[in-house]
């Protein structure tokens, strides 16, 4: 189907907003959820006061009938070919690419290949594949939703420098052939969760405080430390 697992789409959003690419392109675009988030949390979060795309984002779809409007205003550009054909004439390129659960529906020796390829060419991938793919052939009359393969961790981090998020479900990482990316990578992470969690903390005592419960207990600690 032309989606993806709703479970990890913040953790995927996460490893992109820590990258902060300036291009991105969306390789098995599907609905083109990926490209609406990153045109949010990469364009409407950054401060600026104009709604205007600054970024390029393109995205790959190789199936003609899962391109919509939305994809034509969403992406740059939406290239409707096979990944597999167009990966070594491409001229672009991109600081990011995602491969969100579409590693799968290759075979094990046409997928390697494929990041072999892409992660030569440009800066970081990030991946994205159900440890366990439940059986799934032709969908929506489309032939290229078959599940091909499976993916294991140490198969992907012999493709290159491998940093991977915790998930019960798919295996989910950041690979490249920089060093130097995957320390930056690490770094900005953990600021940017720290980050959230701060705020999340000042969110939630500012919820819980208004409980008159809570509130009497809350200012009698603050009195006590005064």
């Amino acid at each position: 189907m032309p989606s993806s697992q709703y479970y990890h789409i913040s953790k995927i959003m996460e490893m992109i907003i820590s990258l902060n690419p300036k291009s991105v392109l969306d390789i098995g675009s599907g609905f083109g959820k990926f490209g609406v988030l990153c045109r949010e949390y990469l364009e409407l979060w950054d401060g600026r006061q104009k709604y205007e795309f600054n970024r390029r984002i393109d995205g790959v779809e190789v199936f003609q009938q899962y391109i919509s409007p939305l994809h034509r205003y969403v992406y740059d550009n939406i290239y409707n070919e096979n990944i597999l054909d167009m990966v070594q004439k491409m001229k672009i390129r991109y600081d990011l690419v995602l491969l969100i659960d579409v590693l799968e529906h290759f075979e094990k020796d046409q997928g390697k290949e494929l990041v072999k390829t892409l992660i030569k060419k440009y800066g970081a991938i990030i991946i994205s594949t159900p440890k366990k793919p439940s059986h799934q052939e032709d969908a929506f009359g489309n032939i290229y939703e078959t599940h091909r393969s499976v993916w294991s961790k140490e198969e992907l981090m012999e493709l290159g420098i491998a940093f991977f998020i915790k998930d019960d479900i798919s295996l989910i990482c950041i690979i490249s052939l920089e060093t130097q990316l995957i320390s930056d990578f690490k770094k900005d992470l953990r600021i940017l969760r720290k980050h959230s969690k701060a705020s999340s903390t000042i969110a939630l005592k500012k919820i819980l405080i208004k409980i008159p419960g809570v509130r009497r207990a809350y200012y009698s600690v603050i009195s006590k430390e005064d």
